[in-house]
Parts: structure tokens; C-alpha cells; sequence
């Protein structure tokens, strides 16, 4: 059957098969508290009829645009400085580790009471859930460049800029982009958390109104915008993933 259809017919077809059985058994058990995708569907048109998804749902991707971006604009520069000196990587593992270790959730009151409860502390928390696996795959894409390439690069008398333009971090860019894939679906997690324990904004907010009213129609709304949200970036990252490192891709084809 795989010879005859395309992944991609046999993945919409799936997840039809498994939207039919959904609706199915959504209306033969006909209760208040599980909602079937036809109930959620009209739901979803009334809340972007009215506005509300769209106003909910801007203030948190301003929140994790905010979050992500600060994880790479830091993650990316700390991985490769640690991938390329000693003393660097000495002095900063204790406290990547500590902080990695620790779950971020448990960070949520100290965080709340330096930054308060408003966008400020809520951008903190999603850069801690984002920045760790940028920050270790860019260091682990660094080390693992060729060190025969190095050798060449040295040969011609690279400096270490030059070497970190044009070898390491281009050869470091599948790690990275992977990292950053890994840090999208975390930074999600700890948009909504940060959106339940902080000032109750957002899909977060949405989420937790709807749950309180039993409306589990309009509950499923912001969860499958989040789905569809973190389905579509990491897709993303894989289409500019095929463009920076395209031999990665022949290699598993072959």
C-alpha cells in the first residue's frame, strides 16, 4: 500500500480515519464534558467571528516570538564560545547544568517575585524553557566539526573569526536549527504555563476559563491552535533545515 500511495495521502488519511472515529464515538456517548470535532469546528468559527481567539491569541505569540528570539540571540553565541574555549565551558557548565536540571516550573515564584506578574516575567520563563536545547546542540554541533577541516582552515591561516563564519557555524547549522526545533516545542509548554501561574492571559487564559466553565468545545480551540501552531514552526525548521544542510537529507534518502 505504501508503494501505491504518498506519505503524504497516507498521513491525511490517517488523521481523517482518526477525526471520523473521534466524531463517532464523541456522539454516541453524547455528554457534556467531551466535545466531538464538528462541535469544536463551530466553536472555533465562533470565537475568530467574535475576535476573541485573535486578541488571545496575539499576546501569547508576542510572548513567544519574545522568548524564543532572546534564546537564540544567547543560546546560539554561548554554545559556540563554550564549544571553542576551555576555561569558558569550565566556568559556565556548573550553572547550565544546575539551572537544566532544575525544573523550570519550580522557578515560577522566585521569577514572579523579580519580574512581576506581567509580559516581562512570562518572556523570562519561556527564554529558561527555549534556551538550553539551543544552547547544548550548538555547543555539541561545534565540537563535532571535522576536525580535519579545522586542520585545513588553520593551514590557510584562518583566524578564529574567520573559522567560526564560514566552518564551525555552518557546519554546526543542522544541530542548531535542531535545537531550535526542541526549543520551539518547550517553548510552548512554558508559554502556557507561564500564562497559567503569572498574570492569566493569553490561550492560557482561555484554556483555564472554558475548563472552569465545562465549555470543553471552546477548551479544545486554543489546544488545537497550539497543536497546529507547533506542527507548523517545527515544519518550518525542517524546510530550512533541507536548504542549509540539503546532504543530510540525500544521505537518509540513500
Amino acid at each position: 500500500m505504501t508503494g501505491r500511495l504518498s506519505p503524504t495521502a497516507i498521513r491525511s488519511l490517517s488523521v481523517l480515519i482518526g477525526l471520523a472515529a473521534w466524531e463517532i464515538y464523541g456522539r454516541a456517548i453524547h455528554t457534556v464534558i467531551f466535545a466531538y470535532p464538528s462541535q469544536i469546528g463551530r466553536a472555533f468559527a465562533e470565537l475568530t467571528r467574535t475576535g476573541e481567539l485573535w486578541f488571545y491569541l496575539r499576546g501569547s505569540l508576542v510572548v513567544l516570538a519574545l522568548g524564543l528570539a532572546l534564546a537564540i540571540a544567547i543560546g546560539i553565541p554561548v554554545g559556540v564560545v563554550m564549544a571553542r574555549g576551555a576555561t569558558v565551558e569550565y566556568a559556565l557548565e556548573p550553572y547550565i547544568n544546575a539551572l537544566y536540571a532544575t525544573p523550570t516550573v519550580a522557578l515560577i515564584p522566585l521569577i514572579v517575585l523579580w519580574a512581576g506578574f506581567q509580559v516581562k516575567a512570562k518572556v523570562i520563563l519561556v527564554f529558561l524553557f527555549c534556551v538550553f536545547p539551543v544552547l547544548i546542540n550548538t555547543y555539541q554541533g561545534v565540537k563535532h566539526t571535522d576536525a580535519k577541516l579545522l586542520e585545513v582552515a588553520r593551514s590557510f591561516c584562518a583566524g578564529e573569526w574567520s573559522m567560526w563564519r564560514d566552518l564551525m557555524v555552518p557546519s554546526a547549522a543542522p544541530y542548531i536549527l535542531a535545537g531550535i526545533r526542541l526549543g520551539i516545542g518547550r517553548g510552548l509548554v512554558g508559554m502556557i504555563v507561564a500564562e497559567f501561574y503569572t498574570a492569566i492571559t493569553g490561550l492560557g487564559y482561555m484554556i483555564v476559563q472554558y475548563a472552569n466553565n465545562f465549555r470543553t468545545d471552546r477548551l479544545f480551540v486554543p489546544i488545537v491552535v497550539l497543536m497546529i501552531l507547533g506542527v507548523g514552526l517545527t515544519s518550518l525548521l525542517r524546510r530550512i533545515e533541507r536548504s542549509v544542510a540539503p546532504w543530510l537529507h540525500v544521505a537518509q534518502q540513500e
